[in-house]
């Protein structure tokens, strides 16, 4: 057997294995023999009929055929060894070329792409430093204090924004009511955008026992088709206005709020400052990684295989429907509500995939120019550690997840290490 690669566009090419002599004449005997065993010749048992009249039967093009099923696999392997091109991607078999004495067989598939490396160390960018400032705990404060505020009656006076509004109402397009449109006292929360725009606006400034007919347009790309883009008149009666009494900022507040287990102000303010600590550091986090590895990216040079792209674009949807599924919803509703289907969400989820294939990429490439791996110890560490994290034991953890898997994500975190300074 004879093997070339030859490529073609983003690492996709080609493998011919060419195969003349005893190796393609032993192919070819295997599939007659088994050709044989099936092939049913008048005047004979099945399975028992001469090889000549088995071969004459079944022509000499569907004898090669079935001997380039019998002799793929280990030309493939052959051409794989001889050439180093290795797939990662399902390789496509064709046939260039068949006769009684040879026969040449071509596999397409991808390959892990070149990566050329730009500037991966002192990159020059710095973490931002987190600071937490008296106002910004002061508004969290503040938003703690109208989540545990009381809704008092409100005797006179006119809906106000951040009022509760205690409303009748039912929607009419070209004077008649739609499904979906009524409610009877209905708490609505002026300001919380819980209806169409322009409704909960148009109730600002009305009195208890008012009633009033607010036109409004539904948005081009609201859910329910049929009211898309139209004109309709709602007509509204405010029963009840309530306005929100916020309680007073002490002890009993905090014991209240109960954030922690807290028990005082002074509890109370050092474990929103701590949290608020926690959230910026996770953001300036995020901002910096985003950073750097945006640099490190940009500055390779690569070409990335489509199968790569489709493979985590079908990672993204798999995750999208788990989700989904949590929060007792299919894709089928999914679509049903947002008017969205599985091909768009997978169109729009491309680039993201696309990025992350190239980052993994950057990664691996550099932890082969830095020549990273992972300790049996570092190994076996993580085994743990996702044992620990999703209540597995380990040897299901490990039934799971094959050691390369968890080599290769070793190794590309510290691929990420080296390129962040850690």
């Amino acid at each position: 057997m004879k093997a070339t690669w030859t490529v073609k566009e983003k690492s996709n090419g080609v493998l011919s294995v060419s195969l003349e002599g005893e190796a393609w004449a032993k192919a070819q005997a295997k599939a007659l023999k088994k050709l044989a065993e099936k092939t049913e010749i008048k005047g004979f048992r099945k399975g028992k009929a001469p090889i000549d009249q088995v071969k004459k039967a079944v022509g000499e093009r569907e004898l090669w055929l079935n001997a380039v099923e019998e002799v793929a696999q280990d030309a493939l392997e052959f051409g794989m060894k001889e050439t180093n091109a290795l797939p990662i991607s399902r390789p496509e078999l064709g046939v260039e070329q068949l006769s009684a004495e040879a026969a040449t067989l071509t596999f397409t598939y991808d390959v892990k792409p070149e990566v050329k490396l730009g500037q991966y160390k002192d990159l020059g960018i710095k973490k931002d430093k987190v600071r937490v400032t008296k106002k910004e705990v002061d508004a969290k404060v503040e938003e703690l204090r109208h989540q545990f505020a009381e809704l008092v009656l409100k005797e006179t006076g006119k809906v106000e924004d951040k009022d509760t509004a205690v409303i009748d109402f039912e929607g009419f397009k070209d004077d008649v009511a739609f499904e979906g449109g009524k409610g009877e006292n209905y708490s609505l929360e002026i300001g919380s955008n819980s209806f169409i725009p322009g409704f909960e606006e148009a109730i600002i400034g009305m009195e208890t026992g008012e009633i009033k007919d607010i036109p409004l347009t539904f948005p081009e790309n609201y859910h329910a088709a049929d009211l898309a883009g139209k004109e309709v008149v709602f007509k509204v009666k405010v029963n009840e206005i309530k306005t929100k009494q916020l309680p007073e900022v002490n002890d009993d507040f905090a014991k209240t709020v109960n954030h922690h287990n807290t028990e005082t102000m002074k509890d109370l303010l050092e474990h929103l400052e701590a949290h608020l600590r926690e959230d910026k550091e996770a953001e300036a986090e995020e901002k910096f990684t985003n950073e750097v590895l945006t640099k490190v990216v940009e500055g390779a040079t690569l070409e990335v295989p489509q199968s790569l792209i489709n493979e985590e674009t079908d990672r993204m949807v798999e995750d999208f429907a788990a989700r989904l599924k949590q929060q007792g919803f299919t894709m089928e509703q999914f679509s049903q509500i947002t008017g969205q289907t599985e091909a768009q969400l997978r169109e729009q989820m491309t680039p993201d995939a696309a990025g992350k294939v190239k980052v993994r990429l950057v990664l691996d490439a550099i932890a082969n120019q830095e020549n990273l791996s992972a300790t049996d110890e570092e190994v076996e560490a993580e085994y743990t550690k996702i044992g620990t994290d999703y209540n597995l034991e380990i040897a299901r953890v490990k039934e799971l997840l094959d050691r390369d898997t968890v080599v290769y994500d070793l190794r590309l975190r510290k691929a990420f290490d080296l390129i962040k300074g850690e």
